[in-house]
């Protein structure tokens, strides 16, 4: 296990990161060899046309390394800025979320197929948030902003990385606040979280491809409430 760079501390990489984005790298250049490919673990590869999969191994790497199922792979195709599919996998618990064309799907470990779609929320006062953890809130600022929506929720949990997102797209989590993050910790799910009928997109209302401060709601009220806290 190695320590990347970070300006959070403590940044886990292990061998099964490396490992399993070289096994992803290698099955989409054999069957796609003029897409891009970004991933978190190795230098982007430019394509020829108009494609570019989005790959992050495992996204929650301190998870993993501590035994907990809350982990996923994340794998994401983009089309001209636009994300169209995305994917998580986890293999411990045996589910996967996928979605494209517009439909988010799971596969529950029964190895049943079922449709995702969000819940409806009327407000915070009602609503469970989940985060990763406090320590992605890196400023003052952005941890108050935090503290707001927080303070309003009925529920507040911590832990999950990708996986909080996906119980949000299959109706147990209605907000995921989180700031810090990067492309490949977020393009994936995005076609997840829309296609359950969801929203998510930056603190500040933009689309979310590119990571940053992150906000994914079940219900559009929810939403519009948690923008209004996270502007402040």
């Amino acid at each position: 296990m190695k320590n990347k760079a970070s300006g959070t501390g403590y940044d886990p990489v292990t061998a099964a990161d490396q490992a399993a984005e070289r096994a992803i790298r290698a099955a989409i250049a054999k069957s796609y060899p003029d897409h891009g490919i970004l991933g978190e673990e190795f230098a982007a590869v430019r394509g020829a046309g108009r494609y570019q999969w989005v790959v992050d191994p495992i996204d929650g790497t301190r998870a993993f390394i501590m035994g907990s199922p809350l982990w996923g792979t994340l794998i994401g195709l983009i089309e001209d800025d636009k994300p169209v599919l995305g994917l998580m996998d986890q293999p411990f618990t045996r589910e996967r979320f996928w979605a494209h064309s517009g439909a988010a799907r799971m596969r529950a470990p029964d190895g049943k197929t079922r449709r995702l779609k969000t819940r409806g929320c009327s407000g915070l006062a009602q609503a469970v948030l989940t985060s990763t953890h406090p320590d992605l809130f890196s400023s003052p600022k952005d941890l108050a902003a935090f503290g707001r929506i927080k303070a309003r929720a009925r529920m507040t949990r911590y832990g999950g990385d990708c996986y909080g997102y996906c119980l949000l797209a299959a109706g147990f989590v209605d907000v995921v606040v989180e700031a810090g993050l990067k492309a490949h910790d977020v393009a994936a799910l995005i076609p997840i979280i829309e296609g359950a009928g969801g929203q998510i997109t930056t603190w500040d209302n933009k689309p979310a491809l590119r990571g940053g401060r992150i906000v994914a709601t079940g219900d559009k009220r929810v939403h519009e409430e948690a923008l209004a806290l996270l502007g402040g």
